[in-house]
């Protein structure tokens, strides 16, 4: 929607959605992932607004919660407990459905918006040459096959995109894929929050622990609208949660602290436990190859992560938000203006994919000959910033400048941010969760 909306300034705009979109924030299928936590980060939210002023507001509207970071969140890192901070940065949380409806409708409302949906439509391939793609093959709602001709050819299509096999097709080249599988499972549930809770009750997060005995297991709480929390646990192979709700509650309390079992057992749950496989960190590179001209990959169809660190749709609203500058800096007419674009885009893929797989690497089974020696290097470089950040107020902001994508990895390559990581954290580590006074006494009265 994002990258329809920034297109639809200049040209004519089909958005090709295999689902049928709909009218209000529920559940669709080709969207299973909704299900789970998803948290926008400051980074990607203002994205967001600078492409649809006023969305923001509108989440925030229907119950969307802005939580301020390190302030509103009570985190278990492999390190210790994080020091809830003066705010910095922020998140906003909400059920993935929610956010999608709201920027669906922002885009689609406007006036004289230049976008088509065709709802029930599969994309078969992409029609031209290794030179330049052409247009697509599709199928229609109601069974018939057509081809669409187009100028510009752009693949948001996530996660599942046929754009590596439709790239061979077309005899080009196919761009090197490097995959990362911990094997996690994530299992979701609802919960109605249990009542005398403060209303701004804090993300609660406890993390696993990549390089601790047996599989990495951990959960959160995400604060959403209506009073609702969102629960998310995980696990990798060998450790992974079920769909028995009955055995939920005990699994959080199997955690390496058990806060979330604690305040779960207090909540009421409102339906059934979700379960995910498909968690594998894949990457294309695409900014490595000769793509065609004209055509253009974006969001998780470039990079799919796992979800801990929550960067999926930051990144794809920081890309949309790329590909408009790239227009007004470059007429799209440009040569190679789609490959400046994918080479844009990937400044944003880097850094996501640096937290992503920093943690999934080392887990056993994730890839077939282990890290890289640059894989290495990066997490004993972010294991030792995040050790740091839970005794030292400057180093926290720094890491959370970065991992909200408010600044790139450069942020956290500054003299005084090497001098605080070496010198380590500044405090002791903390013995017990930082609740404050009032959030622990409304969980004890409940």
């Amino acid at each position: 929607m994002l990258t329809a909306h920034v297109l639809s300034a200049h040209t004519d705009v089909v958005v090709i959605e295999r689902d049928t979109l709909p009218a209000e924030p529920e559940h669709r299928k080709g969207l299973p992932q909704a299900n789970h936590v998803h948290m926008l980060w400051s980074g990607g939210a203002e994205a967001v607004d600078a492409l649809l002023p006023g969305a923001l507001a509108a989440l925030e509207a229907a119950g969307a919660r802005r939580i301020p970071l390190t302030t509103g969140m009570v985190a278990y890192s492999p390190h210790g407990w994080f020091r809830r901070w003066k705010e910095s940065h922020y998140a906003v949380a909400c059920h993935r459905d929610l956010l999608d409806w709201v920027v669906r409708r922002q885009v689609l409302d406007a006036p004289d918006s230049g976008i088509t949906v065709l709802q029930g439509t599969t994309v078969l391939g992409l029609t031209g040459s290794p030179e330049a793609v052409t247009g697509v093959d599709i199928s229609t709602a109601d069974g018939r096959q057509d081809f669409l001709r187009a100028d510009l050819i752009v693949d948001a299509s996530g996660r599942g995109s046929g754009t590596p096999l439709w790239l061979g097709s077309l005899g080009g080249q196919r761009p090197a894929l490097r995959v990362v599988d911990s094997g996690l499972v994530y299992a979701s549930r609802l919960y109605q929050a249990p009542p005398g809770l403060p209303d701004d009750w804090p993300i609660v997060n406890v993390q696993a622990d990549p390089r601790g005995a047996g599989p990495g297991q951990a959960g959160v709480i995400l604060p959403i609208e209506d009073g609702r929390w969102l629960v998310t646990l995980s696990g990798t192979r060998g450790g992974e949660p079920g769909n028995d709700g009955d055995a939920f509650v005990d699994f959080a309390l199997g955690l390496r602290h058990p806060l979330v079992g604690e305040l779960i057992k207090r909540a009421d749950p409102l339906g059934p436990v979700h379960v995910t496989r498909m968690t594998a960190n894949r990457r294309h590179f695409y900014e490595k190859v000769a793509l065609p001209a004209n055509f253009l990959v974006l969001g998780d169809a470039v990079a799919a992560y796992n979800p801990t660190y929550g960067h999926g749709m930051s990144v794809a609203a920081k890309s949309a938000l790329t590909l408009r500058d790239m227009i007004q800096r470059y007429d799209c007419a440009t040569p190679d203006f789609t490959g400046r674009v994918q080479k844009a885009v990937a400044r944003h893929v880097d850094l996501a994919w640096t937290f992503a797989v920093g943690t999934d690497v080392f887990y056993r089974g994730a890839t077939e000959n282990g890290p890289t020696l640059s894989e290495r290097l990066a997490a004993r470089f972010v294991d030792r910033l995040t050790l740091t950040a839970t005794g030292s107020g400057r180093m926290a902001r720094d890491l959370t400048d970065v991992v909200t994508l408010q600044k790139g990895p450069e942020r956290l390559l500054t003299p005084s941010t090497l001098v605080a990581a070496a010198r380590g954290p500044l405090k002791p580590r903390l013995a017990e969760p930082p609740l404050s006074p009032e959030e622990r006494r409304a969980v004890e009265s409940t």
